[in-house]
């Protein structure tokens, strides 16, 4: 993806928020094969959808999925996780009953998740942005 088209302007904000997670199916038993995971994919694209998020890529094995979101910053990462994996977990258990019979009380995913922010910048590069800022003003105005 383009970085330029990554950004989101709003009215008092621009940003470019996106989040690499990962969600593991409770006692990590492997549930998922193919056609649940593409089924997965499109569940989280609208619920995605529905924030105002992007799905940006999905994909996974047997016992967990990764994902990477475009989200706005009005929403907050736990909301939209919350979302996710709750109407995954309904819709999934619901359609796919070879799914539902390995889970009696109706939960599909761990109660815990990964969650790390991605950026195009190495960590080491906007520290040292961030430090020479003072630096750089400084010089600006005395010349």
């Amino acid at each position: 993806m383009d970085d330029m088209n990554d950004i989101r302007c709003g009215r008092y904000c621009v940003s470019n928020l996106q989040a690499h997670l990962v969600f593991v199916t409770k006692y990590k038993r492997g549930v998922l094969n193919e056609q649940a995971i593409k089924y997965c994919s499109r569940i989280f694209k609208k619920v995605c959808n529905d924030f105002e998020s992007t799905l940006v890529a999905c994909d996974g094995e047997d016992d967990h999925v990764h994902l990477t979101v475009s989200y706005p910053p009005k929403i907050a990462l736990a909301k939209l996780v919350n979302s996710l994996k709750g109407v995954s977990s309904r819709l999934l258990r619901g359609d796919m009953p070879s799914i539902e019979k390995r889970y009696w009380k109706g939960v599909l995913w761990s109660p815990s998740y990964f969650a790390t922010s991605n950026s195009n910048t190495a960590l080491d590069e906007i520290q040292q942005y961030v430090e020479n800022q003072r630096e750089e003003s400084i010089n600006e105005y005395s010349t």
